[in-house]
This record gives C-alpha cells, structure tokens and sequence, in this order.
C-alpha cells in the first residue's frame, strides 16, 4: 500500500494524517487514496492500449459513487450483479452501454431496468434466465445482447466462499452443456448472441487458472464459429489477487505480466486458428482496483487483558467488516501513531454481542486506550459487505487527494436506522 505510510511516526494517508482525518470525522471510517485508485485501474488500461478491450470495474467490490465516477471518467465499464448497482453506476455518470450485467437471479424487473437503459451486455447463467429476458426483451420490442457465462471447471485454488468456476459452484452454465445452451439462445428471437464469459473466482495469487481457462473458451469459440454463432466479445473476467500482507503469503501476479501472457495467448490463436471477425476482450477486475486503496480506520475503546489472551477493544466491527468472521481472511492491522512502548499480544475485536466478532488475532501492538488502529487494505468488501447488525449505523468514507479530504459518505445516523418502521396500532 504505497500510498499510505508513516511520516513523523503518524500513519498517512497520501500527504494527510490518519489522526487528523479520525479527529475531523471520527470513527470507524474508511478511508481511500484516490492516487492509489486511480494508478491501480491504469495498470489494466495501459496493458489494453491499442487493442479493442474494455475494462468493466466489479462494482460489487466497492460502490461508494465518488469511486464509480473516478473510475467512469478514466473510460471504465461497470460489471454489475444488480439493478440497484446499475442506478448507483448511472447516478455516478458511468455510460450504461458500457454495463456488463452479471449474476444467477436477475429478476423481471431487472432484466427491465437494464433493457431500458441499453447496457452492453448480460451475462446469462442458465436456461430459465435465457427464456426469462427472451420474454422480457421481446414485450420490450427489443433484443437482448447476451453472453453465456460458461463454467470451466477450472480450480481456481482459492476460498471455497469466492471460487465460482467449478462444477459444484451455482454460476454459470456447465461447460460440457455450453454448445446445446448457445443453440438454444441463437434460436430464441429476442436475444442476440453476442460474447462469451467467464470468472473462475477472487484473490487468486496465480494467473495460471485464469489461462487455464481462457484456453477452454478460446476452444470453445471456434466450436461455435464452426457451427456459424459468429462472437463479439471475450470477457474473461476478473479474480486477480491483491496482497494483504500475511507472512509467507504469496507474492500476487501482476496485472500488467498477467495481461501480458493472456494477449500472448490470444494473439496466438487468432494467428493461427481463428479466421472469424476481431474479439473485443473484456475484463471484470474488482479486489485488483479498489482493495489496497483504503483501511478502515478505528479507535481502542478498552484494552482488556485475560488469562489465555489480551483484547484490544475497538469501535470497528464484524457489522463493518465481514471478511474475518466470513472467510477467516487474514487483513494487517496498524497502529496509526507509532510507540516506543513494548508490543503485546492481542486479538483485536469489536463491540458485537459475538464471539465471532473480530477483525484480527495474535497481533503484536503498542497501544493505549484511545489509540487509533488501520485495518489495511479494505478497500475492497468493506463497505459493501456492512450491515447494520446490533442497530450500529454504518461508517462515514473519505477519499483522500494529497492533502485533501472529500467525506463520500456520511455516517448513519441511529435515527437513520429506523426511520423506515412503523408501530402498529
């Protein structure tokens, strides 16, 4: 995390302190480094420079708006998984027809929703879904372009919670039944058949499971051209793994070396096999983007010691971050003023009624109460993932440029909370 460092002994954001940022808005916040966002996405667009490619932001990973309008005006597309992401990309100012509508459920009204606005594309997961906007589309007077989310059975070697491309996993259309499901959708006359998609899964470390897998739908695609279902598009997805800092964790891929192999390959293949029209290649990257530009920024409440551990107390919880408690991820904690003081041992927790309310373990810090701590690199499944579990309002975000601080979301209030329920009489 190259934008947030210590200076004086302080922990910054950019050129702005932690300390200052938590005395202005308080805590728990989140706080993000526009620099950070803005060179993570370039790293994929410089990689895409001079070929027909289209960088689709995963808004599932973060949706804070000013976030989605940084990432829009620097040319971004938008993979969505719901109607209400494809409001917050259209009141962030991203282009529709740049929309990549993905997921297992999209409902009639969705399938609505994104037909009037003319996204690029939906990725389809099944039969039904096919029939559904088939249906959808033509009381529309309209023809849905589609892609078939094809599952490659590829082990992506991750969590079993964010792996997606194997067969026991509910997305997307098996791949040996792939061929027989592009038949049906090119027969149904109120689609068009326009790509090809695939996404094996998140945080991988390795890029040889996504190769992998782009070998199985370059395949595929020339079985389809072979039978005239002539493709527009090539979305790969997304997946690439960010680092958080464990020891003896993996070093992750780079975007640009990953880019690099996966052009390669399809450079490859159009030279040698594939005679059909050029293949825009599309990409979903979410966690690669966003993840490693923010921490969630927290206070010592009480620090409380015990017979078989020591506690630090703290106002961030498991309702603020879900990663801990959901995938027992591991995520670097810091202490934002730097003491001389000897470190002990203490499994860091929240205020939740939960024991399995806690945001790190067996961490070694120089804290007093009062202190404030840096959960690092939560940029990503942070604030999406909130809830308001225990009537907690969710935290404020701020995104830091240089010695600027823009607050992009406002605190809830506890009033907030409740202010959609009634009594009855």
């Amino acid at each position: 995390m190259s934008h947030f460092s210590y200076q004086d002994g302080v922990l910054h954001a950019e050129s702005t302190s932690l300390c200052a940022i938590a005395e202005q808005f308080g805590t728990p916040t989140y706080v993000y480094s526009k620099a950070a966002l803005l060179e993570n996405f370039a790293a994929y667009a410089d990689a895409c420079k001079g070929r027909d490619a289209l960088v689709c932001y995963a808004t599932k990973a973060n949706s804070n708006l000013a976030i989605l309008d940084l990432l829009a005006r620097q040319g971004a597309g938008f993979d969505i998984v719901s109607g209400g992401e494809l409001l917050r990309v259209i009141a962030a100012g991203g282009d529709p027809r740049k929309v990549i509508f993905s997921g297992v459920g999209k409902s009639v009204e969705e399938m609505r929703l994104a037909l009037s606005h003319d996204i690029l594309c939906f990725n389809v997961e099944s039969i039904p879904e096919l029939h559904r906007l088939n249906e959808v589309a033509g009381a529309m007077g309209k023809r849905a372009p589609v892609s078939l989310r094809v599952n490659p059975n590829v082990d992506a070697k991750t969590h079993p919670y964010i792996a997606t491309g194997l067969k026991a996993n509910k997305f997307g259309v098996a791949f040996d039944d792939a061929l027989d499901t592009y038949r049906a959708a090119a027969k149904l006359p109120h689609l068009r058949v326009a790509g090809i998609d695939c996404h094996i899964g998140s945080q991988l470390l390795d890029d040889a499971p996504l190769l992998e897998a782009l070998d199985k739908l370059i395949d595929l695609i020339d079985t389809l051209a072979a039978e005239g279902i002539a493709l527009h598009h090539l979305d790969i997805g997304g997946g690439i793994g960010i680092a958080y800092g464990e020891a003896d964790e993996a070093e992750p891929v780079a975007v640009g070396a990953y880019l690099g192999r996966l052009f390669q390959r399809i450079d490859a293949w159009r030279a040698a096999r594939y005679d059909g029209a050029p293949l825009k290649v599309i990409f979903e990257p979410g966690r690669s983007i966003v993840g490693n530009t923010g921490v969630l920024l927290t206070k010592v409440e009480f620090l409380k010691p015990g017979v078989e551990k020591n506690f630090c107390v703290v106002d961030a919880a498991m309702n603020d971050m879900m990663r801990p408690t959901l995938y027992q991820a591991w995520m670097d904690m810091q202490a934002v003023r730097q003491r001389a003081s000897a470190k002990l041992t203490y499994d860091v927790v929240g205020p939740i009624c939960e024991s399995g309310d806690w945001l790190a373990r067996e961490r070694d810090l120089a804290l007093e109460e009062g202190d404030l701590l840096a959960m690092m690199t939560a940029g990503a499944y942070g604030m999406t993932m909130a809830s308001n579990y225990n009537t907690r309002g969710r935290a404020a975000e701020v995104i830091v440029d240089g010695q600027q601080c823009h607050l992009v979301r406002q605190r809830e209030s506890l009033t907030d909370l409740f202010a959609l329920e009634t009594t009855i009489k």
